[in-house]
Protein backbone atom coordinates (compact mmCIF):
# COMPACT_ATOMS: atom_id res chain seq x y z
CA UNK A 1 0.00 0.00 0.00
CA UNK A 2 1.51 3.67 -1.15
CA UNK A 3 2.28 6.02 1.88
CA UNK A 4 0.15 8.99 2.28
CA UNK A 5 1.09 11.76 0.64
CA UNK A 6 2.61 14.55 3.21
CA UNK A 7 2.43 17.20 0.39
CA UNK A 8 -1.64 16.60 1.14
CA UNK A 9 -1.10 16.56 5.29
CA UNK A 10 -1.27 21.06 4.56
CA UNK A 11 -4.57 21.02 4.02
CA UNK A 12 -5.18 19.50 7.70
CA UNK A 13 -3.19 21.68 9.40
CA UNK A 14 -3.34 25.49 9.02
CA UNK A 15 -0.95 26.44 11.52
CA UNK A 16 1.80 23.92 9.70
CA UNK A 17 0.66 24.87 6.08
CA UNK A 18 1.22 28.62 7.19
CA UNK A 19 4.65 27.24 8.59
CA UNK A 20 5.24 25.19 5.37
CA UNK A 21 4.31 28.51 2.92
CA UNK A 22 6.45 30.91 4.80
CA UNK A 23 9.70 28.43 4.95
CA UNK A 24 9.36 27.81 1.00
CA UNK A 25 8.59 31.63 0.08
CA UNK A 26 12.08 32.53 2.08
CA UNK A 27 13.89 29.70 0.87
CA UNK A 28 12.48 30.70 -3.14
CA UNK A 29 13.91 33.98 -2.82
CA UNK A 30 17.36 32.84 -1.29
CA UNK A 31 17.30 30.33 -4.28
CA UNK A 32 17.15 34.28 -6.25
CA UNK A 33 21.31 33.88 -5.46
CA UNK A 34 21.92 30.62 -7.28
CA UNK A 35 21.52 29.28 -10.77
CA UNK A 36 18.30 27.45 -9.43
CA UNK A 37 14.91 28.73 -10.02
CA UNK A 38 11.98 28.46 -7.43
CA UNK A 39 10.31 25.62 -9.14
CA UNK A 40 14.26 23.35 -8.46
CA UNK A 41 12.50 23.51 -5.05
CA UNK A 42 9.29 21.63 -5.96
CA UNK A 43 10.35 19.39 -8.30
CA UNK A 44 13.40 18.11 -5.83
CA UNK A 45 10.56 17.58 -2.83
CA UNK A 46 8.20 15.09 -5.54
CA UNK A 47 11.39 13.36 -6.71
CA UNK A 48 12.12 12.80 -3.62
CA UNK A 49 8.71 11.68 -2.75
CA UNK A 50 8.25 9.45 -5.40
CA UNK A 51 11.70 7.73 -4.54
CA UNK A 52 10.37 7.19 -0.80
CA UNK A 53 6.83 5.83 -2.12
CA UNK A 54 9.04 2.92 -4.36
CA UNK A 55 10.90 2.10 -1.43
CA UNK A 56 8.39 2.01 1.43
CA UNK A 57 8.15 -1.91 0.99
CA UNK A 58 11.81 -2.27 0.50
CA UNK A 59 13.39 -4.61 3.36
CA UNK A 60 16.27 -2.33 3.17
CA UNK A 61 14.08 1.13 4.12
CA UNK A 62 10.64 -0.02 5.53
CA UNK A 63 11.14 0.49 9.07
CA UNK A 64 12.86 3.89 8.84
CA UNK A 65 10.12 5.16 6.17
CA UNK A 66 7.51 5.55 8.34
CA UNK A 67 4.27 8.01 7.69
CA UNK A 68 6.16 10.89 9.90
CA UNK A 69 9.41 10.36 8.83
CA UNK A 70 8.21 10.71 4.94
CA UNK A 71 6.05 14.06 6.03
CA UNK A 72 8.95 15.68 7.87
CA UNK A 73 11.29 14.54 4.68
CA UNK A 74 9.10 16.09 2.18
CA UNK A 75 9.49 19.21 3.61
CA UNK A 76 12.95 19.06 4.67
CA UNK A 77 13.80 19.02 1.12
CA UNK A 78 13.29 22.06 -0.01
CA UNK A 79 15.72 23.46 2.66
CA UNK A 80 18.54 21.12 1.22
CA UNK A 81 20.75 24.11 -0.23
CA UNK A 82 19.72 26.61 2.59
CA UNK A 83 23.43 26.98 2.94
CA UNK A 84 24.40 28.69 0.08
CA UNK A 85 22.80 31.76 1.75
CA UNK A 86 26.16 31.79 2.83
CA UNK A 87 28.40 31.80 -0.29
CA UNK A 88 29.60 35.04 -1.94
CA UNK A 89 27.80 36.33 -5.07
CA UNK A 90 30.90 36.50 -7.10
CA UNK A 91 31.37 32.80 -6.37
CA UNK A 92 27.79 31.79 -6.54
CA UNK A 93 27.09 32.93 -9.68
CA UNK A 94 30.59 33.25 -11.30
CA UNK A 95 29.63 31.93 -14.80
CA UNK A 96 33.04 30.79 -15.09
CA UNK A 97 35.22 27.63 -13.84
CA UNK A 98 35.73 27.79 -10.31
CA UNK A 99 39.04 27.66 -8.97
CA UNK A 100 40.35 24.92 -6.36
CA UNK A 101 39.71 28.01 -3.71
CA UNK A 102 36.97 28.87 -4.69
CA UNK A 103 34.97 25.23 -5.05
CA UNK A 104 36.65 24.71 -1.73
CA UNK A 105 33.61 28.20 -0.84
CA UNK A 106 31.09 25.82 -2.40
CA UNK A 107 31.72 23.11 -0.25
CA UNK A 108 31.15 24.89 2.65
CA UNK A 109 28.05 25.44 2.00
CA UNK A 110 26.60 22.18 4.31
CA UNK A 111 28.90 23.05 7.36
CA UNK A 112 27.32 26.57 7.11
CA UNK A 113 23.78 24.93 7.08
CA UNK A 114 23.98 22.94 9.60
CA UNK A 115 25.64 24.94 12.01
CA UNK A 116 23.03 28.00 11.34
CA UNK A 117 20.72 25.21 12.48
CA UNK A 118 22.63 24.30 15.35
CA UNK A 119 23.10 27.65 16.74
CA UNK A 120 19.33 28.33 16.19
CA UNK A 121 18.89 25.18 18.44
CA UNK A 122 21.36 26.82 21.17
CA UNK A 123 19.52 29.84 20.75
CA UNK A 124 16.02 28.96 21.09
CA UNK A 125 16.55 25.66 23.67
CA UNK A 126 14.12 23.70 21.17
CA UNK A 127 15.45 20.72 19.51
CA UNK A 128 12.94 18.08 17.71
CA UNK A 129 12.94 15.28 15.33
CA UNK A 130 12.16 17.39 11.91
CA UNK A 131 15.28 19.31 12.84
CA UNK A 132 17.43 16.30 13.30
CA UNK A 133 16.25 15.13 9.81
CA UNK A 134 16.95 18.70 8.60
CA UNK A 135 20.57 19.03 9.59
CA UNK A 136 21.42 15.04 8.27
CA UNK A 137 19.97 16.47 4.66
CA UNK A 138 22.02 19.81 4.32
CA UNK A 139 25.00 18.82 5.77
CA UNK A 140 25.10 15.25 3.75
CA UNK A 141 23.62 15.14 0.36
CA UNK A 142 26.74 15.87 -1.98
CA UNK A 143 27.90 12.64 0.03
CA UNK A 144 29.07 9.41 -2.29
CA UNK A 145 28.95 5.46 -1.56
CA UNK A 146 32.03 5.11 -2.36
CA UNK A 147 33.57 7.86 0.07
CA UNK A 148 34.44 10.48 -2.66
CA UNK A 149 32.07 13.51 -1.45
CA UNK A 150 31.86 15.91 1.20
CA UNK A 151 32.20 16.85 3.66
CA UNK A 152 32.77 14.12 5.81
CA UNK A 153 33.97 11.78 3.01
CA UNK A 154 31.15 9.45 4.84
CA UNK A 155 30.79 5.75 3.21
CA UNK A 156 27.61 3.95 2.09
CA UNK A 157 25.08 3.36 5.36
CA UNK A 158 26.95 6.23 7.07
CA UNK A 159 25.53 8.59 4.93
CA UNK A 160 21.67 9.13 6.36
CA UNK A 161 18.87 7.74 4.51
CA UNK A 162 17.33 11.49 4.21
CA UNK A 163 20.73 13.48 2.05
CA UNK A 164 20.66 9.55 -0.25
CA UNK A 165 17.64 10.13 -1.13
CA UNK A 166 18.41 13.81 -2.01
CA UNK A 167 21.23 12.92 -3.75
CA UNK A 168 19.81 11.25 -6.74
CA UNK A 169 16.92 14.28 -6.70
CA UNK A 170 19.56 17.01 -6.66
CA UNK A 171 21.84 15.79 -9.39
CA UNK A 172 18.66 14.48 -11.51
CA UNK A 173 17.45 17.97 -11.36
CA UNK A 174 21.08 19.63 -12.14
CA UNK A 175 21.08 17.36 -15.17
CA UNK A 176 17.88 17.84 -16.95
CA UNK A 177 17.59 21.58 -15.61
CA UNK A 178 18.06 24.64 -18.06
CA UNK A 179 20.58 27.22 -16.84
CA UNK A 180 21.45 30.47 -18.30
CA UNK A 181 24.87 29.40 -18.95
CA UNK A 182 24.20 25.88 -20.51
CA UNK A 183 21.22 23.61 -21.46
CA UNK A 184 19.83 20.84 -19.88
CA UNK A 185 20.49 17.25 -20.64
CA UNK A 186 18.12 14.84 -22.57
CA UNK A 187 16.14 12.78 -19.51
CA UNK A 188 17.53 9.67 -21.20
CA UNK A 189 21.14 10.88 -20.61
CA UNK A 190 20.35 12.16 -17.50
CA UNK A 191 19.07 8.79 -16.31
CA UNK A 192 22.30 6.72 -17.85
CA UNK A 193 24.55 9.24 -15.84
CA UNK A 194 22.33 8.36 -12.57
CA UNK A 195 22.85 4.69 -13.33
CA UNK A 196 26.15 5.23 -13.80
CA UNK A 197 26.69 6.42 -10.32
CA UNK A 198 24.92 3.44 -9.07
CA UNK A 199 27.39 2.07 -5.67
CA UNK A 200 29.74 4.57 -6.64
CA UNK A 201 27.91 8.07 -6.02
CA UNK A 202 24.70 6.80 -4.97
CA UNK A 203 22.62 3.72 -3.09
CA UNK A 204 22.39 1.43 -5.60
CA UNK A 205 19.22 -0.30 -3.94
CA UNK A 206 18.04 3.62 -4.76
CA UNK A 207 19.76 3.62 -8.10
CA UNK A 208 17.13 0.84 -8.68
CA UNK A 209 14.06 2.15 -7.58
CA UNK A 210 14.90 5.19 -9.42
CA UNK A 211 15.05 3.57 -12.47
CA UNK A 212 11.86 1.53 -12.13
CA UNK A 213 10.04 5.08 -11.53
CA UNK A 214 12.19 7.04 -14.00
CA UNK A 215 9.17 8.28 -16.05
CA UNK A 216 7.52 9.47 -12.72
CA UNK A 217 10.37 11.92 -12.33
CA UNK A 218 10.03 12.83 -15.68
CA UNK A 219 6.59 13.78 -15.30
CA UNK A 220 7.50 15.29 -12.18
CA UNK A 221 9.54 18.01 -14.39
CA UNK A 222 7.96 18.33 -16.77
CA UNK A 223 4.73 19.55 -14.01
CA UNK A 224 7.16 22.40 -12.36
CA UNK A 225 9.30 23.04 -15.28
CA UNK A 226 10.88 26.78 -15.51
CA UNK A 227 9.07 28.97 -17.44
CA UNK A 228 10.35 31.94 -19.31
CA UNK A 229 9.68 34.54 -16.90
CA UNK A 230 11.56 32.17 -14.76
CA UNK A 231 14.70 32.00 -16.97
CA UNK A 232 14.10 35.78 -17.59
CA UNK A 233 14.64 37.18 -14.07
CA UNK A 234 16.91 34.42 -13.59
CA UNK A 235 19.17 36.03 -16.49
CA UNK A 236 18.21 39.52 -14.56
CA UNK A 237 19.23 38.97 -11.60
CA UNK A 238 23.06 37.22 -12.50
CA UNK A 239 23.18 40.29 -14.60
CA UNK A 240 22.68 42.82 -12.24
CA UNK A 241 25.33 40.52 -8.98
CA UNK A 242 28.24 40.14 -11.87
CA UNK A 243 28.03 43.76 -12.81
CA UNK A 244 27.59 44.92 -9.29
CA UNK A 245 30.70 42.61 -8.67
CA UNK A 246 32.82 43.81 -10.87
CA UNK A 247 31.99 47.60 -10.13
CA UNK A 248 33.50 46.67 -6.84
Amino acid sequence: MAPPDPSRALDADPAHAATAVAAFAIFTLAGTRSSDTGQHILRVQHYVQALVQRLTDHPRFAAALTESYCRILFQSALLHDMGTIGIPDRILLKPAALSPAEYDIIKSHPTLARDAIERAELALGYQAPLLQTVKELVYSHHEKWDGSGYPQGLTEEQIPLSARLMAIADVYDALISERVYRAGLPHVQAVGIIFQGRASHFDPDMVDAFIEIQDEFQAIALRFADTELDMQRKITYMANAIAEDVQL
